[in-house]
């Protein structure tokens, strides 16, 4: 049974401009293999609330998926060991 979800992640500016846009295209690619992709927003940079890994802004983004239960999990996974990504955040939307 597919579930709707979202994840907000951050990138590291420190990546660079290609660096964000390279991430940024990984993480929406695992998105679209592995589920039903609506969409990404781009919120773009802003500033955290607190310093982390001595950063003091993040670009942001909000992406919208369909997807089976376990597969939340895998995206966990991939975005806590992928390089730049300073925070993230899944959740399940209420039908």
């Amino acid at each position: 049974m597919s579930r709707r979800y979202e994840v907000v992640y951050v990138l590291s500016p420190a990546l660079g401009e290609e660096g964000i846009a390279s991430t940024n295209e990984k993480i929406k690619n695992l998105i679209e293999t592995m589920a039903k992709l609506a969409g990404v927003d781009e919120w773009g940079k802003k500033s955290l609330a607190y310093e982390i890994n001595d950063q003091r802004d993040g670009f942001y983004y909000l992406a919208n998926f369909e997807a089976e239960a376990d597969f939340p999990a895998e995206l966990e996974r991939v975005l806590k060991i992928t390089e730049g990504v300073l925070r993230y955040l899944v959740i399940k939307l209420d039908d």
